[in-house]
């Protein structure tokens, strides 16, 4: 008897230009368990299309008329939602308040438009599994402006960490996806994602850029470090 098929994630695309989406769509569409079910040309009809489609993520443009995405992302995902949707940002600008906007507003994953296929089926399927991904550059920039701040000393994980979990942990700070870790450590995708989770928690952090902040603050990351892209 053959194992049941795994049904496909269900995303839908939020952006004001009709190329963009369909640009999406198309490179959404080389990827294996990845389905685009909806499209959005704006905020409102963005918020009005989540909530009847329920998608496992909302892909959503920072600029959009009507709702912005942080406006969105908001709506579909803020604290007071009784019910959430996960939703990546994605956008041309990297700035650091649209960053900070989105993350606040609840976002799971913030992308600049010229991620590539592998890291934004990545960022989904982090979302879709309720952890967050941001674009490496991103990560990393943020990464250098938080080290140059003054900070309180950093809090001592609720468990020590396994040395699998120090070397996940230092490759995860420097930008690299769980591809890439695996790839780097032969480690299966799923081990990554365990050793990733068994981080979070002994750490007492929400997601993987606080994870990635820990380890700058703990000196576990040379200052110097390349993030991978």
């Amino acid at each position: 008897m053959s194992a049941p098929t795994q049904r496909p994630l269900t995303v839908l695309v939020a952006d004001d230009q009709e190329s963009v989406r369909t640009g999406l769509r198309l490179l959404l569409g080389t990827r294996d368990g990845i389905e685009v079910i909806g499209e959005a040309a704006d905020g409102i009809e963005a918020v009005r299309r989540a909530q009847e489609l329920r998608p496992d993520v909302c892909l959503v443009d920072i600029r959009m008329p009507g709702l912005n995405g942080i406006e969105v992302t908001r709506k579909l995902a803020g604290e007071r939602v009784a019910d959430p949707l996960a939703v990546v940002v994605i956008t041309t600008f990297d700035l650091d308040e649209y960053v900070h906007g989105a993350l606040r507003a609840g976002a799971r994953g913030f992308l600049l438009k010229d991620a590539g296929p592998e890291l934004l089926g990545e960022a989904i399927r982090a979302a879709a599994a309720g952890d967050a991904l941001i674009a490496p550059r991103v990560t990393a920039r943020m990464l250098g402006e938080f080290s140059r701040r003054p900070s309180a000393p950093p809090r001592s994980p609720i468990d020590p960490l396994s040395p699998r979990e120090e070397q996940v942990l230092e490759l995860l700070a420097v930008g690299r996806t769980n591809t890439e870790i695996g790839a780097q450590l032969h480690l299966s995708l799923g081990t990554v994602k365990t050793h990733i989770g068994g981080i979070l928690t002994k750490l007492g952090v929400r997601n993987r850029v606080e994870a990635a902040m820990w380890a700058h603050e703990t000196g576990r990351v040379d200052p110097g470090a390349a993030p991978s892209r």
